[in-house]
C-alpha cells in the first residue's frame, strides 16, 4: 500500500495512526512518502522502526520517487477528511479512499456483484471502517486476483484529462444551445 501525501490532519493520518498496529498484523507492506506535521512524520518513523520490513517511512518529498511508489504499489491509501481534488488512476494502483470531494467523484467503489468499480471506498471518517475497507481490498487482491486485475484495467481506462473534460463541456454547451 502506497501513501504519497502531505502529512497533515486533512489527509486522515489520525485514522492511520489508530489502526496501524492492527493493519501491520495483516499481509501488507506500507510505504509512506511525504513531509508535514512533525507528529505524523514521527508516527511513520516509529512504525518503520517497529515494523521494519513491513513499513517504510520516507520522510521527504521527491517527484520521481512519488511516481515510482504509485507505479510499484498495488493499492494507494488516501483517507482524507476533505479533499477537493480527485485521483489519477493511470498507474493501475487501486485507490482506497474516504468518500469525500474529488475522491468520491473519481473513484467508483468496487461492486463484486456487478463486476464494476475502480477502487475501494468508505463513507464515514472512522478508523475501523477504513481498516475494514483495507481488509476487503486485501481479500480481493489475494483471493480474487482475476477480479482485482479487471478493476486495474477499468481504472487505467478512465480518462480524467483536461482534453476529456473540455470535450464533455463542449458537448454540454452544444446540447444547451440546441446543436
Amino acid at each position: 500500500i502506497g501513501i504519497v501525501s502531505r502529512l497533515t490532519d486533512q489527509k486522515g493520518f489520525d485514522l492511520i495512526a489508530y489502526i496501524m498496529d492492527e493493519l501491520c498484523q495483516d499481509s501488507v507492506q506500507i510505504v509512506a512518502l511525504g513531509t508535514g506535521d512533525e507528529r505524523y512524520e514521527n508516527m511513520f518513523r516509529h512504525f518503520d522502526w517497529k515494523y521494519h520490513g513491513k513499513v517504510s517511512a520516507q520522510i521527504y518529498y521527491d517527484e520521481s520517487m512519488s511516481h515510482r511508489i504509485y507505479a510499484a504499489s498495488d493499492a494507494f491509501l488516501m483517507p482524507s477528511l476533505f479533499e477537493p481534488c480527485g485521483l489519477s488512476l493511470r498507474y493501475g494502483t487501486l485507490p482506497i479512499v474516504r468518500e469525500t470531494g474529488g475522491l468520491k467523484d473519481t473513484v467508483e467503489p468496487y461492486n463484486e456483484f456487478e463486476g464494476t468499480g475502480t477502487g475501494f471506498s468508505f463513507s464515514n471518517y472512522n478508523a475501523h471502517e477504513m481498516l475494514s475497507t483495507i481488509r476487503y481490498a486485501e481479500h480481493i487482491y489475494y483471493d480474487k486476483k482475476r477480479e482485482w486485475n479487471k478493476m486495474v484495467d477499468r481504472a487505467m481506462a478512465k480518462d480524467f484529462s483536461w482534453s476529456n473534460s473540455a470535450r464533455q463541456y463542449e458537448e454540454m454547451y452544444n446540447w444547451l444551445i440546441g446543436e
